[in-house]
């Protein structure tokens, strides 16, 4: 295991609500943009807490029985193979369904027992149903969207989970941020702060998905190695916006003028 912990700012009650969501063995749900630090707050306390993380980023292929398991042939023998989610309820593992509204509806279905008083798993090719290990958690985070008709999860599935929500933070944390994580001055930080500010007020131009203070701090490690500070933000935060050439170039004309 990594000794250094991952950094991460904490900016309110999360870290004693995950600490008293896990003493009560309840699931938690964090929604929020992308880019706003759910992935690396799980890291942190998975590190503080000292417990193994299995992550699985979910997509719209992910199934149940990628998470639980499944037969394969070995030689002349089938044998069946744990997943990822099997293995973690056995061996009290914290799991982290990321962007969990991406995955098939079947993969809701399989964790329901695992969200509610009986905390346990089903294994329908088995037939047998395992008990969660006492350090079992389950996590999971959902992006509502920048804009509707993003997926979205059933209040129904929401109502399992203690949920936390996660947002850009205040210009002061998400400053310190981006100069920890890249080396950048605090100078250059704050500009690109207010980069990203102002973007993510311009709600005419129809972004899909706005700033995350991920594509910030890209733009600071590529200022921090020395690529031009405009040529970096232009790579590292409009490119990857948006494809509609009129709204890029009057992206990069805004960023421009304010580095």
């Amino acid at each position: 295991m990594n000794n250094q912990a991952p950094y991460y700012h904490i900016v309110g009650k999360e870290v004693d609500v995950f600490e008293h969501a896990n003493k009560n063995n309840l699931p938690i749900l964090l929604k929020g943009p992308t880019g706003t630090g759910k992935s690396r707050f799980i890291e942190y306390m998975a590190f503080q807490l000292n417990k193994k993380l299995i992550t699985i980023s979910c997509h719209e292929e992910t199934s149940s029985t990628d998470l639980i398991g499944r037969y394969i042939i070995k030689g002349a023998e089938t044998i069946w193979l744990d997943g990822p989610l099997t293995k973690a309820v056995k061996e009290g593992a914290f799991i982290y369904l990321d962007e969990i509204a991406e995955a098939r509806p079947d993969v809701i279905v399989a964790i329901h027992s695992l969200t509610d008083h009986r905390r346990e798993l089903y294994i329908d090719k088995l037939g047998e149903t395992v008990k969660a290990h006492e350090d079992f958690m389950l996590l999971a985070s959902f992006n509502p969207g920048y804009q509707r008709g993003f997926k979205e999860l059933k209040p129904s599935t929401r109502q399992r989970f203690v949920a936390l929500s996660f947002n850009y933070p205040d210009a002061k944390i998400e400053t310190e941020i981006i100069v920890n994580e890249s080396g950048i001055d605090n100078s250059d930080a704050k500009k690109l702060v207010n980069i990203g500010t102002k973007i993510r007020n311009l709600t005419e131009l129809g972004l899909t998905e706005t700033v995350s203070t991920r594509l910030l701090v890209d733009a600071a490690k590529l200022i921090h190695s020395g690529l031009p500070k405009r040529l970096s933000v232009d790579v590292a935060v409009v490119e990857p916006l948006t494809d509609d050439l009129e709204v890029i170039a009057a992206l990069k004309d805004l960023c421009h003028l304010m580095i």
